[in-house]
């Protein structure tokens, strides 16, 4: 039955946006804003550099720096651990 993995989906995707979430919690705010407007996941659009650049007021290498660093930050194992089964 196609419909009864609906729901399972659906909490599926839910639990990752909560893992998610508390992935970025540990980033500063700065940080955290960057990637949720780079990666769409606020408004379901992803950025650009210059569109985030111009809401900061920075230039755009300093929006790529922000970026870096905090998926530096994600990419540790003690706070990548709750995503890793959702990559793969």
């Amino acid at each position: 039955d196609v419909d009864a993995l609906e729901p399972l989906d659906a909490a599926s995707r839910e639990m990752l946006r909560e893992q998610v979430q508390r992935a970025l919690a540990g980033l500063s705010e700065r940080e955290r804003q960057v990637l949720e407007l780079r990666f769409g996941l606020v408004d379901g659009k992803d950025h650009t550099l210059e569109e985030v650049s111009r809401y900061f007021n920075v230039t755009r290498e300093r929006i790529r720096q922000i970026e870096a660093k905090a998926l530096r930050k994600l990419r540790h194992p003690t706070r990548s651990r709750h995503l890793r089964d959702y990559l793969g």
